[in-house]
């Protein structure tokens, strides 16, 4: 047999194993270890639960106002707002407005105004809010837990929090909240080696979970927590009652399919008004590859930017503004002021900045990004796993890879609530909190509904 024909038959022979060991075969549940993610001698380590209260000194106050005196901007271009990243002259105003008009010592106290805490898991010092409700009679109380993204942080969630810890009327039960810094962000340690990807951070959040005493609870997850969420519904399904997105996504050969089918008839697959936002679809291609470079230079070289964005305040904040104008509402990229006033305050802006800010955790991060592809096969496994405890997605028209309920029920097997919001974009609890909390009301109902039939 010819050397070319062996070549050949080999090729095909490992495609078609690689295609039916991914696409044919059902993938079986990883058995994940807890590894030790941290510094320390885990024979040492103090696993005790500790307040925490964010507590900046003077002399780092100071460093900031130097650094912000002493900006360098360029020009933007004539005739140009947002679309080559955040206009200089937006940013020399809310930098002007951080030096002499946002309060730090206000806003420690504002970010201080739930109960912290700190512990270690797997070796990892983790930050996080915890408020439990009054206890009231005839009603329940459930714990949910609210996992961020990049670039956010449990800044997000402080309207949510007090929100889903007051009862509402005709509803018998409340929510004890847990939002934790993921790790490497905000207050929450990071990793000294690598691997700590999302799915890693599923079981260190099973684990934070048990820790504090609940064996079963919801998840919320946007973002990263999104994928996180995901995860941990696969993997701790006896853990997890049921599971509330604001990224649901599904990334089956399925799903795919009906997404190019779409571009025939799109009313086969989104509402009329979610057409806009995926067709034409190379409108939406083209518009994911503009919005996704800072991903691949965060998967590649999260140090090289890293080093960059620690040792400029102002450049961290262009970074990470620019992702809250387009990501919010992607005209607000063709607007002057850039739109962020019509949802955010600056000082609500400029908290979740300070956060990456004071705890140097912006590269930290981004290393996220890095590491998931560290286990990609373990991760695009999992992927491939439906998800089988009651799930709820609230679809927000603006988020940057909207996907419609359409698509998402070969993933989401017990998808019990599907919202399709008419506003609101990639960070619904921070620009529309009471929609989010009612819709996270919603859904439990829901979800508790379907575990009683499954019991």
């Amino acid at each position: 047999m010819k050397l070319a024909t062996k070549i050949g038959l080999t090729t095909a022979t490992i495609i078609t194993a690689y295609l039916i060991g991914n696409y044919l075969l059902t993938p079986t549940i990883p058995k994940l270890e807890n590894t030790w993610w941290g510094s320390r001698d885990p024979s040492t380590e103090d696993t005790t639960i500790k307040p925490f209260r964010i507590n900046v000194s003077e002399e780092v106050l100071e460093d900031l106002q130097n650094r912000l005196a002493n900006t360098k901007l360029t020009p933007p271009l004539e005739g140009i707002q947002h679309q080559y990243g955040l206009n200089t002259k937006l940013l020399s105003k809310i930098v002007t407005y951080w030096r002499t008009k946002y309060d730090w010592k206000k806003r420690e106290i504002f970010l201080n105004k739930y109960p912290q805490f700190m512990v270690s898991i797997q070796g990892l010092r983790l930050h996080y809010i915890h408020l439990k409700p009054q206890k009231r009679d005839n009603v329940k109380t459930l714990p949910i837990l609210l996992l961020h993204g990049w670039p956010g942080s449990v800044r997000e969630f402080y309207t949510t929090i007090q929100l889903l810890t007051k009862p509402t009327k005709g509803r018998n039960f409340i929510f004890e909240v847990i939002v934790p810094s993921l790790p490497g962000f905000g207050f929450s340690e990071a990793s000294v080696r690598p691997g700590l990807g999302p799915i890693e951070m599923a079981v260190i959040f099973k684990n934070l979970m048990k820790r504090l005493g609940h064996e079963k609870y919801l998840v919320q997850g946007g973002d990263w927590g999104a994928l996180i969420a995901q995860q941990m519904a696969v993997l701790f399904p006896d853990q997890v009652l049921g599971i509330h997105s604001n990224l649901c996504f599904d990334t089956s050969v399925l799903s795919a399919l009906k997404l190019a089918l779409g571009s025939l008839y799109p009313s086969w697959v989104v509402p009329k008004n979610f057409e806009h936002r995926l067709y034409p679809l190379l409108s939406f291609v083209m518009n994911l590859v503009e919005e996704t470079g800072y991903m691949h230079i965060q998967t590649s070289k999260p140090d090289t930017v890293g080093a960059a964005l620690n040792d400029s305040p102002v450049g961290l904040a262009a970074y990470i503004l620019e992702k809250f104008i387009s990501w919010t509402n992607p005209d607000w990229k063709n607007f002057e002021d850039g739109g962020l006033l019509k949802k955010y305050t600056y000082d609500d802006l400029l908290d979740n900045i300070m956060i990456y800010w004071i705890s140097g955790s912006i590269t930290t991060s981004m290393r996220l990004y890095s590491h998931a592809l560290d286990n990609v096969m373990t991760i695009i496994n999992v992927q491939r796993i439906s998800i089988t405890v009651p799930s709820a997605c609230a679809i927000f028209p603006n988020e940057i890879f909207p996907q419609p309920g359409a698509m998402l029920r070969e993933k989401y097997q017990n998808l019990v609530h599907v919202s399709e919001n008419s506003d609101g974009g990639h960070f619904p609890a921070f620009e529309l909190p009471h929609v989010y909390a009612e819709d996270i009301f919603v859904a439990t109902e829901k979800m508790l509904e379907a575990n009683s039939q499954r019991n």
